[in-house]
């Protein structure tokens, strides 16, 4: 029994879920997201309510019912509310810095990072040391995030680099370190 399959969508004011030989469409205020599901799971809307049934208990069916209704769930939630990554960096001279949609980096390296963002992502730039990733697509904003962080990521003795905010970043004594 698949606790996170079973359990029921409600789709927010203003997401419809469409769906057409196993491609689900959802649209909402922030915008529209489109994905191919496995055509053995039958996904049932009614009114404000989407649950996703399998056809049998094997391993495979149970893993694939999971999976395919937290991806489901991601899409109802990213075109209604969108998901955001925030990032910070630490470190003497680093700073960030908005040209257009190009994120400039400047990271004690000896040329800048210039990251152009996907299409459906937004940069967003509080002050030259925080970072803001937002889209309606889960996937893109973590690969996204993750490839910004792995420009500069935290190193172990100071803590320099790009982090996300929150992350606990374990240092090492240094030599003189007992």
């Amino acid at each position: 029994m698949s606790r996170i399959g079973n359990k029921i969508i409600t789709l927010p004011a203003g997401v419809e879920i469409s769906q057409n030989n196993g491609v689900v469409t959802a649209k909402g205020p922030k915008g529209e997201l489109t994905r191919e599901f496995n055509t053995n799971i039958e996904i049932r809307v009614d009114g404000t309510e989407v649950t996703l049934h399998r056809p049998n208990d094997s391993k495979e069916m149970k893993t694939i019912h999971g999976t395919s209704r937290a991806n489901l769930n991601n899409m109802v939630v990213g075109v209604s509310e969108g998901f955001k990554k925030d990032l910070e960096l630490k470190g003497v001279g680093y700073r960030a810095q908005l040209q257009g949609t190009k994120l400039v980096l400047s990271l004690g390296k000896s040329h800048q990072d210039e990251v152009e963002a996907p299409e459906g992502i937004t940069f967003t730039v509080a002050n030259p040391t925080s970072i803001s990733v937002e889209g309606i697509n889960k996937e893109v904003v973590g690969q996204t995030a993750a490839f910004v962080r792995s420009l500069r990521s935290p190193e172990p003795y100071k803590g320099k680099g790009i982090r996300y905010v929150g992350e606990y970043v374990r240092l090492k004594e240094g030599k003189t370190g007992k």
